[in-house]
């Protein structure tokens, strides 16, 4: 009977130790600082990427105990090649084992981590680390619109994949967080949102605003009215046959229902006129050397501005068009490097306007080479530019500055953008993180950035 309980409870643990995943962490040389989105692919094609922990679980048994060869690639992390010229690791996983791989940071900025979609932590969770992180709902968001309005940061993004039908929201997801909502600015990367929601709790979208298709929001910003009350307000589009834009409009947030309600059409493509100067991109204030306040909107840079209120932002006689600077030259070679999206905003640290933005196809990936620059004033003339992320076939659009997250005058700036295999030359999608906001840091004190001061 004794040897009966023995040979019972040594095969349980065997079992347990068989099912039991290797784990392999990821490192940034020098720093020790997890890195996420990092893939390790077997000769046999098994993918593996790391989580917001840097972690894997590597769970695959027919490399349990044998010696593994796994190309590492990262988007800006990488190993030295070998001889044949190959970048990966040789590793031999084993249950319940840990690993670590060190791999080198080829580009300015630093991957803090993802902040939207599922699994943020799923490696992790299969290791029995961070029990109390919850799952939202959201797999995928598309394209994020800030601002600060009562003393929160409301969010909005684009299109939004959930898990339960291919078709998600498409009338935009939003939810609010602090104005400063990360508790440090290394990685790993915990950033929560309070998600609005319908009455049975599911997830639910802010801007219905009639008509067939999608809506987008953009020019997302607050601002005071006449009698001091703070308006939060947006332009929003109606989308058909996939990137189609038919009727633009203004429309304001109403507390009452949590929602963005209709103000005014500003153009309908069935008019056929030609589309006029809305209000589009990301916002930024400006105080002129005359002392007037004004509300500058672009994407990167300012096309358009009006008075900082919320009288003035509904009243087209009051908009102006401005003349954005069309091409920067590039710190490392003068050529010219075309902006397609971005922001900019005020930096106390470099007592500078400072932008990040997208390249118009750029290489090696067509939109997903980021850039940074930095100007006297918001309207120009920008200098010159340094790129500080790349992409290895993939895209990375819609970058978003958040100068709100860090103290005033940090060299810290923050930024981050949409992640995509759309657009890209057919590339895999990384599970998980394809279609999601990923946040950098940009360290405003690193040399690399003198040329654009």
């Amino acid at each position: 009977m004794r040897n009966s309980f023995f040979l019972l409870f040594f095969t349980a643990a065997a079992q347990a130790l068989a099912l039991s995943p290797c784990r392999i962490e990821v490192v940034e040389q020098r720093s020790g600082w997890p890195v996420p989105l990092v893939e390790l692919r077997t000769t046999h094609g098994i993918r593996f990427v790391t989580d917001n922990n840097g972690l894997i679980a590597c769970d695959a048994p027919e490399v349990m105990g044998r010696q593994t060869w796994f190309d590492v690639s990262g988007h800006g992390y990488e190993v030295p090649k070998d001889g044949f010229g190959f970048r990966g690791v040789r590793l031999t996983p084993e249950p319940g084992k840990s690993l670590r791989i060190e791999v080198q940071r080829s580009i300015v900025v630093k991957r803090l981590g993802r902040i939207t979609g599922a699994g943020i932590f799923a490696e992790s969770q299969k290791l029995g680390l961070e029990s109390g992180w919850e799952e939202s709902g959201v797999f995928g968001s598309d394209s994020v619109q800030n601002a600060v309005h009562k003393g929160k940061m409301f969010w909005a993004w684009g299109d939004t994949t959930v898990g339960h039908y291919p078709l998600g929201i498409f009338n935009s997801s939003s939810a609010t967080t602090a104005v400063q909502p990360l508790e440090h600015l290394e990685p790993p990367v915990h950033l929560k949102f309070d998600y609005f929601r319908d009455e049975q709790g599911k997830l639910r979208g802010v801007a219905s605003i009639p008509g067939e298709g999608p809506t987008w929001l953009s020019a997302y910003v607050s601002l005071p009215d006449k009698n001091g009350r703070s308006q939060l307000v947006s332009t929003y589009a109606k989308i058909k046959n996939h990137l189609t834009i038919y009727e633009r409009g203004l429309c304001v947030w109403k507390e009452a229902t949590s929602s963005f309600e209709p103000l005014r059409v500003v153009w309908k493509k069935a008019d056929g006129k030609p589309e006029p100067l809305v209000p589009d991109g990301h916002p930024s204030f400006w105080k002129d050397e005359q002392g007037k306040n004004w509300l500058l909107f672009g994407n990167p840079l300012p096309n358009f501005r009006c008075p900082a209120t919320f009288e003035a932002w509904q009243d087209s006689s009051t908009w102006e068009k401005l003349k954005p600077q069309e091409k920067l030259i590039a710190s490392t070679d003068d050529k010219s490097v075309k902006p397609h999206s971005g922001h900019i905003a005020w930096n106390g640290f470099r007592k500078r306007w400072v932008t990040v933005f997208m390249e118009s196809f750029g290489k090696p990936s067509a939109l997903g080479e980021l850039w940074y620059a930095e100007a006297e004033t918001p309207v120009g003339p920008w200098g010159k530019a340094v790129k500080i992320l790349s992409h290895d076939n993939y895209t990375f659009y819609n970058p978003r500055l958040h100068p709100e997250f860090t103290p005033t005058n940090s060299p810290v700036l923050l930024f981050e953008g949409t992640y995509t295999a759309e657009f890209a030359n057919h590339p895999e999608p990384t599970p998980r993180y394809n279609y999601n906001q990923i946040l950098y840091r940009l360290d405003l004190d690193d040399p690399r950035l003198e040329p654009a001061h």
